[in-house]
């Protein structure tokens, strides 16, 4: 199955005490019982007491430099689901004189909170990243500090990273600086807002500038040929006390702010190589015989791919919104798949140090407060600009943060896929036996009658496994039978009709 683009939007607490929940509830503790993910029947996610002493004692004492830098006079603002609280980043905008562009990009200073080798680093070790279930969250770091202290709220001056990124008027990047700083945000502002005010022409130039920027860098990743694949989301909402699957198809704005955090992440990869420190994120190029294989998903699918464009050029044609091109770029995320993290120190950089996708040397360091990686890769960065060498505590985990990484990104992409399981099966329990109309998205190679289906019908927003019967017509329409569905027991699954 590809993989799929999964978002939760406004997670309930878990308390519901409907007999209809009850079989979702219990299925979503299963799931983190059988995962070993912490719980604690007190609240969301169990953190030691010790863990919970030393958030409690950095959240007041943050450790800062000597004379930190003031940039709270920067009128910063980020960009996030109208729910979210743990605000990793916050921007500015702004014209150079004399042309191009200054991006500012505050990341949240998690170092300043954590010191290595206390209680609160190992808990983040073991964590590795933020989990997401439908009815809950599972932190990387104490909310106190992942949604309080740390995070970029508006009207709060945290400790953050600053990055001073300046573009030239193609938005090629000139110069890059970070440096330690105290920041305040001043706006906490939502995908669809944004894309409502630059559409209306009602944002102030540092909003407006996101649209100007991200076509730019845009047409950077295009000239590099880079892609990124703006696949619908298979969104679980809690509406009315009750969980739901619809899709989400990528606002225009959702790839400008995307493009902020590439821009920041090729910047922090250049930075490391140019030092000879660094972690990166490693994507190899896909094989031929994936893309001969896409090449046949579009002919089903009745996408035309003439063959003098290349892969990220028809990506770039497809309309998300249209089922079929919908269902080809799910299809695409087959090509991410042997993403990875790669170390490398005393100048010797690696032979394949490429992310295919970017295009370029790239490295996750915008998400701190929600994976464990970013806050490595920020004090690499702050070694390379100052020309000293990283910390004791980042090279002596380098070692072993990409197997970290790994098994926690793993670890991530499985409670995905397993909660939307649970969701599609709760939906779908009463419906056994009962007919639906869908399109053939997925087929595997050498097993033709087995593959993915997504149903076509209003209002549920499945994708699943369809198995039986004769070959299955990649990206046709057929209709399938539901054989089964049962939350926490017995994944969605159709047979042909």
């Amino acid at each position: 199955m590809p993989r799929r683009h999964i978002h939760v939007t406004g997670i309930g607490t878990g308390t519901s005490t409907s007999a209809e929940a009850a079989p979702l509830r219990e299925a979503l503790r299963s799931l983190r019982v059988s995962m070993d993910v912490p719980a604690d029947p007190s609240g969301p996610a169990a953190f030691p007491p010790d863990v919970l002493a030393e958030a409690e004692h950095a959240a007041q004492h943050p450790a800062l430099p000597p004379a930190p830098f003031d940039a709270t006079g920067l009128p910063l603002f980020t960009i996030d689901p109208p729910t979210s609280t743990d605000l990793d980043q916050a921007m500015h905008l702004a014209r150079r004189q004399g042309g191009g562009y200054r991006v500012h990009y505050a990341i949240a200073d998690v170092a300043a909170f954590v010191t290595p080798g206390g209680a609160l680093d190992a808990e983040a070790h073991r964590r590795v990243t933020t989990l997401y279930f439908p009815d809950e969250k599972v932190p990387l770091h104490p909310r106190l500090l992942s949604e309080g202290a740390a995070s970029l709220l508006p009207g709060q001056t945290c400790p953050a990273l600053l990055w001073r990124i300046d573009l030239d008027a193609d938005g090629a990047t000139v110069v890059t600086d970070v440096r330690r700083a105290l920041v305040r945000s001043r706006a906490k502002l939502d995908y669809e807002g944004v894309q409502h005010r630059i559409d209306t022409n009602t944002a102030d130039e540092p909003l407006a500038l996101l649209r100007t920027i991200g076509l730019l860098r845009e047409e950077q990743e295009r000239a590099r040929g880079g892609i990124s694949l703006n696949v619908p989301e298979q969104e679980i909402e809690l509406r009315d006390g009750a969980y739901h699957l619809a899709y989400r198809t990528p606002l225009p704005a959702d790839g400008w702010n995307a493009q902020i955090s590439l821009l920041t992440g090729m910047a922090a990869a250049d930075l490391m190589t140019a030092s000879g420190n660094g972690i990166l994120r490693t994507l190899p190029a896909a094989p031929d015989g994936a893309i001969s294989r896409l090449r046949r998903t579009a002919r089903a699918l009745r996408i035309d791919w003439p063959h003098h464009t290349s892969y990220a050029d028809i990506v770039r044609s497809l309309d998300p919104a249209n089922p079929a091109h919908a269902a080809f770029l799910q299809e695409c995320t087959t090509l991410l798949r042997g993403a990875g993290y790669t170390v490398f120190t005393g100048g010797e950089i690696p032979e394949h140090a490429l992310h295919a996708a970017v295009a370029a040397p790239y490295t996750h360091c915008t998400a701190p407060l929600r994976r464990l990686v970013d806050r490595y890769a920020g004090e690499l960065c702050l070694a390379a600009v100052a020309g000293e060498e990283p910390p004791e505590w980042v090279m002596s985990a380098l070692s072993e943060l990409p197997k970290e990484m790994t098994e926690g990104t793993r670890r991530q992409n499985t409670v995905e896929r397993e909660c939307v399981d649970i969701v599609e099966a709760a939906l779908l329990k009463d419906r056994v036996g009962e007919l639906f109309d869908a399109h053939v998205v997925d087929v595997k190679d050498h097993e033709p009658t087995v593959g993915t289906v997504q149903l076509d019908s209003a209002g549920l927003a499945v994708i699943a496994r369809v198995e039986g019967g004769g070959t299955l017509p990649l990206g046709e329409r057929i209709q399938v039978r539901l054989t089964q569905a049962d939350p926490g027991t017995a994944k969605v699954q159709f047979r042909p009709a």
